[in-house]
């Protein structure tokens, strides 16, 4: 997961610096905007399934899941509120932020088959 994160932001890095040169700083701001709630949604799910996998094998010694998913809900309000101003102020190309928001998708692919081809070599 720590890998797939650096990928993405390195794919970030390099998309909004095309999405500038291309369509404007706008647009690279909503690139910019969408891999952040990429990566942050990443992240989020790492802290909860890392949770759930430690409750599941210590019992009751594990950490509260209510706190991370009191943070998995708040992650999602805030992405919610960096989407809609995001795209009622910025006057950018929407498919930049689409963009930036499949980069986490895009990131997570490249490794899972980076992790299939070296269980098979």
């Amino acid at each position: 997961m720590l890998r797939s994160l650096r990928l993405l932001a390195i794919l970030a890095v390099a998309g909004v610096a095309l999405a500038w040169w291309k369509l404007g700083w706008q647009s690279a701001a909503l690139l910019a905007v969408g891999a952040g709630i990429s990566a942050s949604g990443l992240w989020e799910w790492t802290r909860l399934m890392t949770v759930v996998i430690s409750r599941m094998d210590a019992g009751a010694e594990a950490r509260p899941v209510g706190i991370v998913l009191v943070g998995f809900f708040l992650r999602l309000g805030v992405a919610l509120v960096a989407l809609y101003v995001s795209l009622r102020y910025l006057d950018g190309s929407v498919y930049a932020l689409v963009a930036g928001l499949a980069l986490g998708m895009v990131a997570l692919t490249i490794e899972a088959l980076r992790l299939v081809r070296s269980w098979t070599v």
